[in-house]
């Protein structure tokens, strides 16, 4: 079976749960099928085809760029039996190329556009495209994987053309053994980090969906014997990183041990982090699944998240963290809960590492990226015996 699989990001270049996902997909999948990855880059390796827009695209807007990157990747998959396409970045590419070389279409959505309105403010009117090009992809998908049953319900409801039938939840995963405790604090020290001060970690971009201005006014009230670490770049917007910029200034005013950390850290160092947290906090307004919850579970780390999308899936509140309602519109209401959350993980550091203990465990027993490889294939497999998934 002759497999292409496409992303915007790979390897070096990953910066979300997406290309977290690809990236273990892809090495669990080159064990069961020829696998040949197209992604965005320069340069090229074995397996992989690294494409970037054209340089008569530069300083246009987005959307256009990411088209001409979906002409490239359709001209190069001649000769493959299925195309599977990761985001609306690569859709495009997916649905022309099952249009051209008559090959079935697999897409699997970590988000929704329709979902992310704020996505406006990042594209302006690319907006309108990137919606398009999800759309069209989607309803014409022969399979369609979510990532959580939240979220295949959320497709369904945003899709109601889409045949539920076509609709197959394959949940993320985790690499258990990349993700485990890690005793060293070398990656604390560096950061300026206090190993003798329990700390709150936050890993993720600077967007309005992972709701970093939430959590940076929630920390107001949170301990202030304990310290905050936000691994937080790539912000989607200047106005957006003006806004962060604000809010993490004046909290740093009113309490110490509040740590920025805006470089993409390397693997091993964000599993330091993760290992020697009080507890991770993950304040999303929208979030699909989650990869990152899964990560700090699988290092040992209790996790205190918001009760959105697919993450109730992840988070067995009350065993392996604590889980706060949000409702659009009631911010004060969501950041309060934050506060008290996270006040009642650090208060309590026995209850923390049970939690931490059924995380990991939730984590090995249920997330393996070998399970979600051999369900992706079979997948494949019906699609391909029956021209579309039954």
């Amino acid at each position: 079976m002759k497999v292409a699989l496409l992303t915007r990001e790979y390897p070096p270049d990953v910066y979300g749960g997406a290309g977290v996902h690809v990236e273990f997909l892809a090495r669990e999948l080159r064990a069961l099928l020829d696998l040949e990855v197209h992604c965005w880059g320069e340069g090229s390796g074995s397996g992989v085809v690294r494409h970037r827009p054209a340089a008569a695209f530069d300083g246009t807007n987005d959307a256009l760029r990411t088209f001409a990157v979906d002409l490239q990747m359709t001209a190069a998959l001649q000769g493959r039996d299925l195309v599977h396409s990761h985001t609306w970045y690569a859709n495009l590419a997916g649905h022309l190329g099952k249009l051209l070389y008559g090959i079935p279409h697999v897409l699997t959505a970590h988000s929704l556009e329709p979902l992310r309105p704020w996505k406006a403010e990042q594209l302006g009117g690319g907006y309108a495209l990137s919606s398009w090009a999800e759309r069209t992809a989607m309803e014409s998908a022969d399979a369609v994987v979510a990532v959580s049953d939240g979220m295949r319900g959320d497709i369904l409801s945003c899709y109601p053309e889409l045949h539920p039938d076509r609709v197959h939840v394959v949940r993320n995963g985790i690499d258990t053994t990349t993700y485990r405790a890690d005793p060293r604090t070398d990656a604390l020290s560096r950061a300026g980090i206090d190993p003798n001060r329990p700390y709150v970690l936050f890993v993720g971009r600077i967007t309005r969906q992972k709701g970093v201005p939430h959590l940076l006014r929630a920390a107001r009230a949170i301990d202030p014997s304990a310290q905050l670490v936000l691994c937080a770049g790539a912000p989607d917007t200047p106005a957006l990183d003006r806004e962060f910029r604000a809010l993490f200034d004046e909290l740093s005013s009113v309490r110490d041990g509040v740590h920025w950390i805006p470089a993409m850290l390397p693997r091993p160092a964000v599993v330091q982090l993760l290992t020697h947290a009080a507890v991770f906090v993950c304040p999303s307004v929208y979030e699909p699944l989650g990869i990152v919850n899964l990560e700090a579970m699988a290092c040992g780390t209790a996790v205190v998240a918001s009760a959105v999308g697919g993450i109730p899936e992840v988070v067995d509140d009350g065993v392996t963290g604590l889980l706060v309602p949000y409702r659009e519109g009631h911010a004060e209401e969501f950041e309060a809960g934050l506060a008290r959350a996270l006040d009642r993980v650090l208060a309590d550091p026995a209850a923390a590492a049970r939690m931490g203990e059924e995380g990991r465990r939730r984590a090995v027993s249920e997330f393996g990226w070998d399970t979600v490889a051999r369900r992706t294939a079979d997948l494949y497999g019906t699609v391909l015996t029956s021209g579309a998934a039954p």
